[in-house]
């Protein structure tokens, strides 16, 4: 007699940096009783660290793995414990990382699989944006699309809103009061928060029926570079500097410095095409789910100075 699964459907994410921890807590918000059948896959310093004793605190288990030095077959070996796997890890493992994770989500013939696609629409973006991980999003596409053993669902979020106010990617200064456009003010944008990301994943999971091999759209604000622009000003209480960044200089600065990765991301996002869609239309504004805009994050997150006050 086939052996039958009477225990409850077991989950792995993968991960638990920002978007791993938000995940979990919107699965645990959802079910406190997931903790029980739900698991996170880390390298082994992590595992013992401070972020695996508070997962273990919370009932959840730990699962020791290495991404980056880990076979396709020793993945697939994690993988096939579990009924259903999220990638919460993106590119910091280096080109390739995706398709293995993928590969090996299917050949342990996982029953659903939510790969890291939690960014564009990676469908309209296309190969030969200017950035090579984006290309890596596309085959990984393909391949899931090219079967029919492991369901899929993709969480297109736009970019992280508090990637917005990353010094790094150079976007929007609140100290010098600056925001820059990407090849034109009137190309837009789509944000959501990590939390909200978390939330809406956990609610997209458990929604019946059953949403398999579908992109689902999410949006927690969508405005163009002008709106933001108005969106800083009016939180900080005064002008801000307005600085275009056109497809010209980007394209001459990614040529220039090939192997810097945020300069491809600025030039991808300059594109304005895949990086945003209307909110109205989103999986949470149809069902009336609240998320936090660009105006609520600047308020909960940075203190005004000019204002005074924590805004």
């Amino acid at each position: 007699m086939p052996e039958t699964k009477t225990f409850a459907a077991t989950t792995l994410v993968i991960g638990a940096g920002e978007l791993g921890l938000a995940v979990i807590a919107g699965l645990l918000e959802r079910n406190p009783e997931s903790a029980r059948s739900t698991s996170v896959l880390l390298r082994p310093p992590a595992a013992e660290g401070k972020v695996g004793r508070q997962l273990r605190d919370k009932g959840l288990q730990i699962v020791h793995g290495d991404l980056a030095t880990e076979t396709v077959d020793g993945l697939a070996a994690i993988f096939a414990g579990f009924d259903t796997v999220i990638c919460c890890t993106g590119f910091v493992g280096g080109p390739g990382t995706q398709r293995k994770i993928t590969t090996a989500v299917l050949q342990a013939g996982v029953e659903r699989y939510v790969p890291w696609q939690f960014g564009v629409d990676y469908d309209v973006v296309g190969r030969g944006s200017g950035q090579d991980v984006f290309d890596e999003q596309s085959d990984v596409r393909d391949m899931l699309r090219g079967q029919s053993a492991t369901q899929w669902v993709v969480v297109s979020t736009g970019m992280f809103t508090s990637f917005l106010f990353e010094p790094a990617f150079g976007l929007v200064d609140l100290e010098r009061a600056q925001v820059h456009a990407l090849g034109s003010w009137d190309n837009r944008l789509t944000v959501t928060t990590a939390e909200d990301i978390g939330r809406l994943t956990a609610i997209i999971l458990a929604h019946q029926p059953r949403i398999r091999n579908e992109v689902v759209y999410v949006a927690g604000d969508t405005f163009s570079y002008a709106r933001l622009a108005d969106m800083v000003a009016d939180h900080l209480g005064r002008d801000v500097e307005r600085v275009l960044r056109d497809m010209d200089r980007l394209r001459s600065e990614a040529a220039a410095h090939p192997d810097d990765g945020m300069r491809k991301y600025r030039l991808a996002f300059a594109r304005g095409t895949g990086v945003a869609w209307d909110k109205a239309g989103t999986f949470n504004a149809a069902r009336g789910i609240d998320v936090t805009d660009v105006p609520t994050w600047l308020r909960r997150n940075h203190v005004a100075r000019g204002n005074g006050h924590l805004l």
